[in-house]
C-alpha cells in the first residue's frame, strides 16, 4: 500500500481507466478538439501539430475560467495567433462553463470537421476521460476519434501517469474523474467507450 493507503494494483487500474491517449495514426490529419483549461500545454502541442499538416483545423473551447478570469477559448485564439497558426484555421467557442459545454456548444463546429472528412482528436488533461465520454455522448453518430492527454501542473507540481498518486491535487482528480465516470456509464447518464490501441469507440 502507499502512504496514502492506495494498493499497487488501484494505482494501475484507476491510471489505466481515466488515461485518455489514443493517438491518430503517424501522419494523419484529424481536427483537433481542445478542451478549455488555463493551462498553456494543449495548445503547443496542437500548434507544433498544425505546422506539421497534423491539425488543420482547430477548436478551442472555454469561457471564463472561475480560477484566473480568463476566457479560454479567447485566450487559446491569441495564442495560436502567436505561434503563426492562421485564424482561418481555428474555430472559437468561449461561452462554455464546463466540460460537457465545451462540447455541446462546439457542435457545429464538430460537424463542420466531420463533414470535411477529418477525425477528432480530442485534446485534454491526460486523465480527463469524462471529456471524451462527453463526447461520445452528445455525438451518438461518432463511432471512433482520438485523444491527446498532455500533463496539467498544479500548485507547481506536474500531474503525471507516474506522480498523482503522491501529488494531493492529483490524487484527488484522478480518483474523482473514475469514479464518476464509472458512476455515470452505469447510470446510463454517459455513453459507454472502449479504447482499441489508437482509437476510441
Amino acid at each position: 500500500m502507499s502512504d496514502d493507503g492506495l494498493s499497487p494494483a488501484l494505482i494501475r487500474e484507476a491510471t489505466a481507466f481515466v488515461d485518455i491517449e489514443a493517438p491518430p495514426p503517424d501522419g494523419l490529419p484529424t481536427a483537433h478538439l481542445v478542451f478549455g483549461t488555463n493551462q498553456i500545454q494543449p495548445i503547443e502541442h496542437v500548434a507544433a501539430r498544425h505546422h506539421r499538416g497534423l491539425a488543420p483545423l482547430i477548436i478551442v473551447t472555454g469561457g471564463v475560467n472561475r480560477h484566473t478570469g480568463i476566457i479560454e477559448g479567447q485566450w487559446f485564439l491569441t495564442e495560436l495567433l502567436a505561434r503563426d497558426v492562421p485564424e482561418a484555421a481555428v474555430r472559437c467557442e468561449d461561452r462554455s462553463a464546463d466540460t460537457w459545454q465545451n462540447v455541446e456548444n462546439s457542435l457545429p463546429r464538430i460537424h463542420e470537421a466531420l463533414a470535411s472528412g477529418l477525425r477528432i482528436t480530442a485534446v485534454s488533461k491526460w486523465y480527463h476521460r469524462r471529456a471524451l465520454h462527453c463526447l461520445a455522448t452528445q455525438l451518438p453518430a461518432l463511432d471512433a476519434f482520438h485523444a491527446h492527454g498532455w500533463d496539467p501542473v498544479y500548485a507547481g507540481q506536474p500531474v503525471t501517469r507516474a506522480s498523482w498518486p503522491s501529488v494531493p491535487d492529483g490524487e484527488r482528480r484522478v480518483l474523482r474523474e473514475w469514479r464518476e465516470c464509472s458512476r455515470r456509464v452505469s447510470e446510463g447518464t454517459f455513453r459507454a467507450i472502449e479504447r482499441h490501441e489508437d482509437v476510441w469507440t
